[in-house]
């Protein structure tokens, strides 16, 4: 079953998982452009899921992991990346752009609708 892959954007702009990719060389860019298209043919065997996220893993190089929450059954979200070597501080983050993720999702949830759309809003 096909998965949508989506990049978590903060309300800032900025896109941490981006920031990481832009910074990784061309080789490793390549495996991991790979490794999210093998996600989106639904092949999540490289995921091990903990503490609310999952950590994709890429045996290669100097073991470069994805991080990444699922939203339902069709949707998984990516936060962010690292080697082994900045594992931990990584996973850290990737827990806390997951909470922050969900919290911005229900806050959306919660707003009221906009009435009258596509009606003159200035009568």
């Amino acid at each position: 079953m096909p998965i949508q892959i989506e990049e978590y954007v903060r309300e800032d702009g900025s896109n941490p998982y981006q920031a990481w990719f832009n910074a990784l060389d061309a080789q490793a860019a390549a495996k991991v452009t790979v490794a999210k298209a093998r996600m989106e043919l639904g092949n999540t065997s490289n995921i091990e899921w903990f503490r609310g996220i999952g950590e994709y893993k890429i045996d290669w190089g100097p073991g470069y992991r994805i991080y990444l929450a699922q939203d339902g059954a069709a949707l998984i979200v990516l936060f962010g990346g690292s080697s082994k070597k900045g594992q931990q501080k990584a996973i850290d983050q990737a827990v806390l752009l997951h909470e922050e993720y969900k919290a911005r999702k229900k806050r959306l949830a919660a707003a009221p609708k906009v009435q009258g759309k596509g009606k003159d809003m200035n009568r």
